[in-house]
């Protein structure tokens, strides 16, 4: 999965360019957070939104994703390997013989039945086979008759119906008769017929049911001469049919076959429930119905008992709304509307933000043998964690220990502080340093100062001043300068555009237009909108570019610096310097880990709680040297020769300068719709 598509787990500001989501795959996403699921799992534009849907729902049922998380599967087959997951059914092996879709639907279906589908599948085989086989082990039927690939599916399905009915289907076995030859031969022998004259390959199916059809109306003739003759008739009529008991024991289906002769009354039908024991839901009507119309050869529902209804799970309910738009709304020119988004949820202290309902008790049922159907209790919900909140005394509701902003992040509660600004911050107002989140409702002048430890918002405009953020920095409007802006953040930085501004950020830098500014990313710049322009300036993106419009028809120079560049060595710089530190720390305490080995308390309880104590230090240092080698493996992942460096949606004029991993290309002309990327240590151009 592209890292390019992660998303930040920086509540609101965790956007990306709107244009490359269709609709619903953007609504899947949005469903997750809503969800407070880990939405990175699923965010890359290779998944379309059903596979996005599937793998949703897996994280939202907490089991590992990661199993059928992957592009290359149809999303039919997601879902088949999600329900194997909830069964305990594994369908590995099954995926490595080619095995896909609806076919790993019957095989899952007849694992979670106990059936040995294994003993008669071939790789070779397709659903509609696997199905007949599969129907064939739950009716207890002789399935090695017929369970083999030389078959079509609809020659298993009649030679599977012959054995329902216990006909001889020997006659019709031979895999050279067509599915309708087969077909005529078993309703011969259905009616009782001597189908020997006819089951032969050298008539058609056409030439079978002629033959077949006047050996009938020779049998009905002689039958109603022997009834004419006085002969006791009733003594030759049958009582065949089948009572199928299915669903755990829920439902009952009769079935009456047409041979001539065949004569099953109502008693025949009570009788034979009686004797299977079968006493609840009997549909009487359906019965009757079956009878008196002589409906042959069709599987009717005769008795049906009441499912148990589990109970409902556990839920909360929210009483702040988690419908925010966490992405900004599109404009018409494929812009994005960083003005009008809401970007966060305030809340007061004492107030009263969730209350969750426990689970309910289901309803019992009751098969049709009479027997009692446990109905399970629905499933609790976990307490939610976070910070900013207490439960009150009663254990469900959820009440806010201050005033701040409220926000849901993967399953959490986070409220922090936040401090409010109702007017515009200048040089008078003085330096502004918060430890939380600050929202100015105006705009940020000349001389403005703020420092929060986590994210800034601005309603209007920013000049000339300085911002710094722990986390995200949203200007909506944007900020325009000579170059005495300064924008610092740990995490992303949006607004509709950038004039003349200096930004470091960690994260993505997004806008619908930046000129002449000077961007420091570990991240990507993303402009949006046919009308977007990245345009003068330097851009240093380790991740990459993404705009509409590089450069403009004035050839105005504009330097972008992609990949492993001075920006990527100084970070690696400093994880070679943590990783150091690491080390020391872990080399510290293996040597504590020694000495106490040595010296150890005289009392066994003190010395196995040091030892646990010092070994979870040491396990703890190791997970954290681990995601310290994990994070730079990825950024060398990232930023390898395949990367897509810069992308131009539009035109790229000449005058723009492109250095990618420290090898340079300036563009000799204008060309449009081009990606920029690195191969055989040279900047090459390919159509988008």
């Amino acid at each position: 999965m592209s890292n390019d598509w992660k998303p930040t787990h920086h509540s609101e500001f965790a956007m990306k360019e709107n244009s490359e989501y269709m609709r619903e795959q953007h609504q899947e996403i949005l469903l997750g957070k809503e969800e407070g699921l880990d939405v990175s799992l699923y965010s890359n534009p290779e998944y379309n939104w059903l596979q996005m849907e599937q793998i949703r729902m897996g994280i939202k049922d907490k089991i590992d994703v990661s199993i059928y998380a992957d592009p290359s599967y149809s999303y039919e087959t997601m879902k088949q390997i999600r329900l194997s997951i909830y069964s305990s059914k594994d369908l590995t092996d099954y995926l490595n013989r080619g095995f896909v879709d609806d076919e790993l639907e019957q095989i899952r279906l007849a694992l979670e039945e106990d059936l040995p589908i294994d003993t008669w599948l071939t790789d070779d085989m397709y659903v509609q086979q696997i199905y007949e086989i599969r129907i064939g082990l739950y009716e207890g039927l002789r399935v090695s008759v017929y369970a083999d690939s030389k078959y079509n599916w609809m020659q298993m399905r009649e030679i599977r119906l012959g054995l329902e009915k216990k006909l001889k289907v020997s006659f019709y076995t031979n895999c050279l008769f067509s599915h309708w030859q087969m077909k005529e031969i078993r309703l011969g022998l259905e009616a009782g017929l001597d189908v020997s004259s006819y089951a032969k390959l050298i008539f058609s199916g056409t030439d079978m049911k002629e033959k077949r059809e006047k050996l009938l109306s020779e049998k009905t003739q002689t039958y109603m001469m022997a009834d004419q003759l006085g002969i006791d008739v009733q003594s030759y009529r049958k009582k065949e049919f089948s009572i199928f008991v299915e669903d755990n024991g829920n439902k009952v289906y009769a079935f009456i076959q047409l041979i001539s002769g065949n004569v099953v009354t109502e008693e025949d039908i009570y009788e034979a429930l009686k004797t299977r024991g079968i006493i609840n839901g009997i549909k009487r009507d359906a019965i009757s119905d079956m009878v008196k119309k002589r409906r042959m050869n069709e599987k009717i529902l005769i008795a049906e008992g009441i499912p148990a209804k589990a109970g409902k799970n556990g839920w909360y309910e929210f009483f702040v709304r988690l419908d925010l738009p966490r992405i900004p709304a599109p404009l018409p020119d494929g812009g994005v509307d960083y003005v009008n988004i809401e970007a966060f949820e305030m809340v007061d202290e004492g107030e009263k933000i969730a209350v969750y309902h426990p689970a309910q008790k289901g309803v019992d049922g009751k098969n049709v043998f009479g027997e009692v159907l446990h109905a399970n209790k629905g499933i609790e919900k976990k307490p939610i964690k976070g910070k900013g909140f207490a439960i009150a005394s009663d254990g469900v509701t959820y009440i806010s220990k201050l005033n701040g902003k409220f926000e849901y992040l993967n399953g959490k509660i986070i409220i922090s502080n936040m401090i409010i600004v109702r007017e515009d911050v200048t040089a008078v107002t003085g330096k502004l340093e918060v430890d939380g989140s600050v929202y100015v409702i105006g705009s940020v002048y000349s001389g403005g100062y703020i420092s929060a430890t986590e994210d800034i918002i601005i309603e209007h405009n920013v000049e000339a001043a300085r911002l710094i953020a722990g986390g995200n920095i949203m200007i909506k409007k944007g900020s325009c300068s000579k170059n005495e802006c300064f924008i610092e953040a740990k995490g992303e930085v949006s607004g509709s555009f950038f004039e003349a501004a200096k930004i470091e950020a960690d994260g993505n830098i997004m806008a619908n237009y930046i000129m002449n500014s000077e961007i420091n990313t570990m991240g990507k710049v993303i402009v949006s909108g046919s009308k977007g322009m990245l345009l003068g300036g330097k851009v240093c993106a380790v991740r990459g570019v993404d705009t509409y419009n590089l450069g403009n028809k004035s050839h105005i120079k504009t330097f972008l610096e992609v990949g492993k560049n001075t920006l990527y060595d100084k970070n690696q710089a400093v994880f070679a310097e943590k990783r150091e530190q690491i080390l020391d720390e872990l080399w510290m305490l293996e040597e504590r880990w020694n000495n106490i080995l040595k010296s150890l308390p005289p009392d066994k309880e003190q010395a196995e709680k040091l030892i646990k104590k010092l070994n979870a230090a040491i396990v703890a240092k190791d997970h954290e040297l681990a995601s310290l080698d994990a994070e730079v493996s990825k950024l060398a992942n990232l930023t390898d020769q395949d990367m897509q460096a810069v992308i131009v949606r539009g035109n790229a004029y000449e005058g723009s300068v492109i250095e990618i991993n420290t090898i340079k290309y300036m563009l000799p002309s204008q060309v449009t719709r081009v990606v920029f990327k690195l191969r055989n240590n040279k900047v090459i151009m390919v159509k988008l």
